[in-house]
């Protein structure tokens, strides 16, 4: 075992970090600085910094970085329209490339040799996490105690808060039963009756969304105003990136939009059923294929369409920090440079569409060309035969004897 001066622990100040804060201190004899992220999780985050006060924390950081999650992570994604297996919107797997970002950046400020985290050896976290730290230094050392520790459930964690002093706050009334992961796209459930596939979720698990079924009985439209492919402004009022994300979450839960419920492929080899929550997401991947139907070349949007699975997957197995994805990055935001105009979205119980699209700059739609009146010109219909005959020729070619 190397030798380990100090750690920069990604810390909730919760029961499982809060042991592995003791717990480094015991193993490694190091010193430990934490750092607690709110990246729109909804919690407060500033009871961390009197946690770890409380068990004699140097060095703690408590940094905002929603506005920086909503524009240098989840926007970008966006604008690639990525969806992993067909559904999944990643609003977990996209937010650990910036934790893993700032605990480096961390630790080059303190002199850490080492960060830690609290993922599971059975989840994809943890890959991500430490693709993430190496990725952006090479010769740091990474800890994870989950892989370690024979503190194997919930009881033994509590027990070791116990006999090593740890405060830990006993909420009153009964512990949800679900693994919860929130943030500013999404919120994530896992275990409890979710280990069965075939059981439907219970209605109270659901913290951001009204069902569809108790939605409200009036639709509601939108309009999203879109530059360079991102939205810059919802009903004409301009708004930062992480503006547009809450204020779109606001407004999709509230009509029981963007509830998942799906059983995907771990990079690490399982399968797991998880059920997410990802309103304000659903509506702009919604309305951002609509901006772009109107904006973008034909060729253009059909690479796009063919190399999104990669990207998609890129970001669910942590290869945020990989030069492949970095390549694709450019490529996708080379593309966004016409994606401007005008999409108006009617939410209606858990539904969102789109009942219009405009761009006075950059439309590629002509319709003195598609229109079925008189077109005056503009197209010659008798071109259409040339074509079809020479696309034709190779399927004729099949027919000879």
């Amino acid at each position: 075992m190397s030798k380990i001066n100090k750690v920069v622990l990604a810390y909730s100040g919760g029961l499982d970090t809060s042991v592995i804060l003791q717990w480094l201190r015991d193993t490694y004899d190091c010193e430990v600085v934490t750092f607690t992220a709110d990246i729109g999780q909804g919690d407060e985050v500033e009871p961390a910094r009197a946690k770890a006060q409380q068990m004699g924390v140097k060095e703690i950081y408590i940094d905002d970085l929603r506005e920086e999650f909503a524009r240098d992570f989840v926007f970008p994604m966006f604008r690639a329209n990525a969806i992993y297996e067909g559904e999944y919107l990643l609003g977990t797997s996209i937010a650990r490339p910036l934790i893993a970002k700032r605990q480096i950046e961390i630790a080059n400020e303190t002199g850490a040799d080492s960060v830690s985290h609290g993922a599971t050896g059975k989840g994809n976290d943890q890959v991500r996490f430490e693709l993430g730290y190496y990725g952006l230094r090479s010769d740091i050392k990474v800890i994870a105690p989950w892989r370690e520790w024979d503190l194997t459930s919930r009881e033994t964690l509590m027990k070791y808060a116990e006999e090593h002093g740890i405060p830990i706050e006993r909420k009153q009334g009964k512990k949800s039963p679900y693994s919860m992961d929130a943030n500013a796209l999404h919120i994530s459930y896992e275990g409890g009756i979710l280990e069965d596939p075939a059981a439907e979720p219970e209605e109270g698990m659901w913290r951001w969304t009204v069902s569809p079924e108790n939605a409200p009985d009036q639709s509601q439209y939108i309009e999203l105003d879109y530059q360079q492919g991102d939205v810059v402004a919802i009903d004409g009022v301009a708004m930062t990136p992480y503006e547009v994300l809450a204020k779109l979450n606001e407004i999709g839960g509230k009509h029981g939009v963007g509830r998942l419920d799906v059983l995907e492929n771990r990079y690490v080899g399982m399968k797991s059923r998880g059920c997410y929550e990802t309103p304000g997401g659903t509506i702009l991947l919604k309305g951002h294929r609509a901006i772009e139907s109107i904006t973008l070349d034909r060729e253009v949007a059909h690479l796009k369409d063919e190399l999104m699975p990669r990207y998609a997957s890129m970001i669910y197995n942590g290869y945020w920090w990989s030069p492949e994805r970095e390549m694709m990055q450019t490529m996708i935001d080379a593309s966004q440079q016409r994606v401007n105009g005008r999409v108006r979205i009617k939410l209606y119980k858990g539904n969102v569409i789109v009942v219009g699209r405009e761009s006075a700059t950059d439309s590629l739609y002509r319709p003195d060309i598609v229109t079925f009146e008189d077109d005056g010109g503009a197209y010659t219909q008798a071109d259409a035969h040339g074509f079809i005959k020479l696309n034709a020729l190779r399927l004729a070619l099949r027919q000879k004897k």
